[in-house]
């Protein structure tokens, strides 16, 4: 037991598709026909042997669930996956956005400064007050 990871990476590309298979509750060539319609798409081996994740599999299984119980065809699951990426993109944003709105709540007005991408994203920075220095010029001084 010393020897296994202490976590497993949910993203990383391990299972063969028979093992994936066995373990969504599917036939093999039911994840082929997945993988063709872009419902779940594995990694691929050097060999391009399909190699799923744990996420793949979890995916499967959702899938599996939303059409046998929920009687939904895969066109129906395909928009509802889509949906569902959109919500948790979405919901990432919202979540950089609170992070941002407390940022702004602990810096001190008037020292903020901030650049947004075309992507959207939104920096804030702060700024350093430097003293002013006039430049010097052999006109400014006292008077003769």
């Amino acid at each position: 037991m010393d020897l296994l990871p202490d976590r497993l990476d949910a993203d990383a590309p391990i299972f063969v598709i028979s093992v994936a298979a066995q373990l969504a509750e599917m036939h093999p060539q039911t994840l082929r026909g997945y993988d063709r319609l872009g419902l779940v798409v594995p990694g691929r081996a050097r060999g391009r042997g399909r190699r799923y994740s744990l996420r793949d599999i979890a995916r499967l299984r959702h899938i599996q669930h939303l059409s046998q119980n929920e009687g939904i065809n895969l066109e129906g699951v395909r928009r509802i996956l889509a949906l569902e990426t959109e919500l948790e993109g979405l919901r990432g944003q919202l979540t950089r956005l609170a992070q941002v709105v407390q940022e702004l709540q602990l810096t001190p007005e008037g020292v903020r400064l901030f650049t947004a991408e075309a992507g959207g994203s939104v920096h804030i920075g702060r700024v350093r007050r430097r003293p002013l220095a006039l430049p010097s010029s052999p006109w400014v001084g006292d008077p003769e």
